[in-house]
Order: C-alpha cells, then sequence, then structure tokens
C-alpha cells in the first residue's frame, strides 16, 4: 500500500516540530502508543533520536501527517547496526498508508547506513500497529510480560524486529 496522493515523506527537520510533538501527544493520550506520559520538548526529541533516520509525511501544505526516527539501542559497538524505532501517524489521517510509507523510508535509509536490525516494543492491544509492521517484514520475536508500568498500570509489550536481508 502506498500513501495518498498528496502525501510525501521527508527528512524531518526543525520546522517540523510543532506537528511531530503534537501527533506524539495524540498517541500517549490514546494510551496504547508508548510508555511516555508527556512528549519531550523539540530540544529533546531531537538530541535522542538519530539525524539520518528522522522521517516525516506531509500532506501538500507541508502539514506532518506522520512521523518515525530511530534511538540507538546501545552505545556499545557491537550493537552499532541495531536500533529502536518509533513511528506515529496521526489520527484523522490513518489507514492512507502513511504508516507503511514511512517505514518503508526508514528501512531505505537504515540499509543504506548498515544497520542490521530495526527493533521495537509494541503493546499488545495495539493491533494496528503490530498489523502494519508484519505487512512490512517485521516479525515477533516474543512477549515481555509486565515490562513496565504506565500510569501505575503493568504492561505487556511485543517485541518486534526486522532483519536487513542486505546484510
Amino acid at each position: 500500500m502506498s500513501a495518498a496522493v498528496g502525501v510525501r515523506i521527508t527528512e524531518m527537520v526543525a520546522e517540523h516540530a510543532d506537528g511531530v510533538l503534537t501527533i506524539y501527544r495524540l498517541g500517549i493520550d490514546e494510551g496504547n502508543a508508548t510508555f511516555e506520559t508527556t512528549a519531550p520538548t523539540w530540544e529533546e526529541f531531537d538530541a535522542a533520536k538519530l539525524p539520518r533516520h528522522r522521517h516525516v509525511a506531509v500532506d501538500d501544505t507541508g502539514g506532518v501527517l506522520g512521523w518515525v526516527a530511530v534511538v540507538p539501542v546501545s552505545d556499545r559497538c557491537a550493537y552499532a547496526g541495531v536500533v529502536e524505532h518509533s513511528v506515529f501517524v496521526h489520527p484523522a489521517a490513518r489507514g492512507q498508508g502513511i504508516g507503511s510509507a514511512l517505514l518503508r523510508k526508514l528501512i531505505t535509509s537504515t540499509e543504506a547506513a548498515g544497520i542490521w536490525t530495526v527493533q521495537s516494543g509494541v503493546f499488545p492491544e495495539n493491533t494496528a500497529s503490530l498489523a502494519l509492521h508484519e505487512r512490512v517484514g517485521f516479525r515477533v520475536v516474543g512477549t515481555r510480560e509486565r515490562i513496565g508500568r504506565r500510569q501505575g498500570v503493568w504492561r505487556d509489550v511485543v517485541f518486534i524486529e526486522r532483519r536487513s536481508a542486505a546484510m
């Protein structure tokens, strides 16, 4: 599935900050996207994410419809090719192929940089995210039971990964 007509995937830059953080807050508020309970500042977000692997989906007016970004999983050299990703799509823009387009762009950028594993944890209740990831080649590695608490409630996380066939 390709992204909707008029949607393009581009590098995330500071001008996208408001849109990116708004979408992040909406995902946080829904309760099944992340353990986070508040969105970071742009400065915190920008400092944490790897610059070459941050992309946004924008409409023909430049409005942000979704984003994808990665963080390294470790500073140990053995894990240099392993990243953890997040992908968020504005609720009004879901079902248009935007998540798939963002993940495909991420896969292209990470493979070009020699990254061999893209991983993440998804709440099992987030069935749309699990289906999206499966469509673009992620596999379920297992379930980490009661791995963390969100607003006082222990949550399971389905651990997913995509290994590059190019490495």
